[in-house]
């Protein structure tokens, strides 16, 4: 028998709410392609207002302070109202904040604007993660973690390429974000009844989580430091070696394309072999990488290498979510799944400071140097607990 808030591995395929697999799946969908939407939409609007761009970094910055607020908020929210409704709600109030950039075309409206959005998204984003891993059993989790993750960066992507057709002025980009936004709320409305059976279990707050799973956290503030650190730095690495701007932007696309077409067969493989073993070769993959990464730069083998790069970096993101499925249940996974959004909001603000520092520190090979400290760092901390609580057979971390 298992405990309140542990799930047992090997629950079988037909045990699976499919009705609220694919409506949270469907949902997920639509909250990235308005997010990949806004991001370049917001940034563009800025730069034409001849918006510097410290200034742009910093409006960009106020999204994973509101997920790091959003957080503490999640778990309450959903005990209190149930997950359906919360979500319902948010992504009406996402709508709704979309609406509100153009009719208050001002940068200081836009900041505490920014930072709703990240409470109203980050809040999406947990209950609907923690609706596909409870309804992933364990035979096929990490498998359905890769859809649903190659869901989100191939949507993310149609998103930001819905801004060329729109352009970035007048109503018309922020209405179509919104208008997808409030059809979301359609798939939410379909999640069943039982979604939200844990509402009668006693409420766990993120902070109570945090002591559960310190390390497969911890992994998660990693990957979202790489993600930081990459998406922010790795073009203008480029471009300190002399590629043009235009083909610098493009191994952006190549770390993105990774996410997309990998996520899957990571996810197969966590299934067939062990999740936390995946996650480790994920590590030592993208150390590899990084490690490469100077001397594939001016190269051709920059493009295979920001690939594999994005397959890895992302995959640490799937498998931890899988393997927190295959762990908790009912109101411990959403709290689990509020403290990887927090911790992605946490890591996201790290990698891009702590990148950027390096690389006025030490000359461009710094940015690809810290990271590789930070990875190394997570495996040997890794190996030394697993080692230790395997001599004293304490419980997974």
């Amino acid at each position: 028998m298992t405990s309140p808030g542990v799930t047992s591995p090997g629950m079988k395929a037909e045990q699976i709410n499919w009705r609220t697999l694919i409506a949270a799946c469907a949902a997920v969908c639509v909250f990235s392609f308005s997010l990949g939407e806004m991001f370049p939409l917001l940034a563009l609007n800025m730069e034409s207002w001849g918006v510097s761009e410290a200034v742009i970094g910093i409006n960009t910055a106020m999204a994973p302070i509101g997920i790091l607020l959003a957080g503490l908020i999640i778990p309450r929210l959903s005990h209190m109202f149930g997950g359906r409704r919360v979500a319902m709600f948010m992504a009406g109030a996402t709508g709704t904040i979309f609406l509100l950039y153009p009719t208050f075309p001002d940068l200081w409206a836009w900041f505490p604007l920014r930072l709703l959005q990240g409470v109203t998204v980050a809040t999406l984003f947990a209950l609907s993660e923690a609706w596909v891993l409870a309804n992933a059993k364990g035979e096929i989790r990490g498998r359905v973690v890769g859809i649903y993750a190659t869901c989100i960066s191939a949507t993310f992507g149609v998103g930001a390429a819905v801004v060329s057709w729109t352009g970035i002025e007048g109503y018309l980009p922020f209405m179509v974000g919104a208008a997808v936004l409030f059809l979301a709320i359609l798939p939410i409305s379909l999640v069943s009844d039982s979604a939200d059976r844990a509402a009668d279990e006693p409420h766990v707050s993120m902070l109570s989580f945090l002591p559960k799973a310190p390390m497969l956290l911890l992994a998660i503030v990693v990957h979202a430091i790489f993600d930081g650190g990459m998406l922010g730095f790795l073009a203008v690495y480029g471009v300190r070696f002399g590629m043009s701007e235009s083909i610098a932007a493009l191994t952006i696309t190549a770390l993105s394309l990774g996410n997309v077409f990998f996520q899957i067969p990571i996810g197969w493989v966590a299934d067939r072999t062990s999740k936390r073993g995946t996650m480790v070769g994920c590590f030592i993959t993208a150390v590899i990488c990084l490690a490469m990464l100077p001397a594939a730069i001016d190269t051709i083998w920059i493009w295979p290498l920001a690939l594999v790069s994005g397959a890895a970096g992302f995959g640490i993101y799937t498998v931890g979510l899988a393997e927190l499925g295959d762990r908790f249940r009912g109101r411990d996974l959403i709290a689990g799944t509020a403290a990887f959004s927090t911790m992605w909001g946490f890591g996201a603000l790290v990698g891009a400071a702590m990148c950027g520092v390096a690389m006025d520190l030490f000359g461009p090979h710094g940015f690809p140097a810290s990271l590789i400290v930070v990875f190394v760092g997570y495996l040997l901390v890794l190996a030394l607990i697993t080692w230790y609580r395997k001599r004293r057979a304490v419980r997974p971390i």
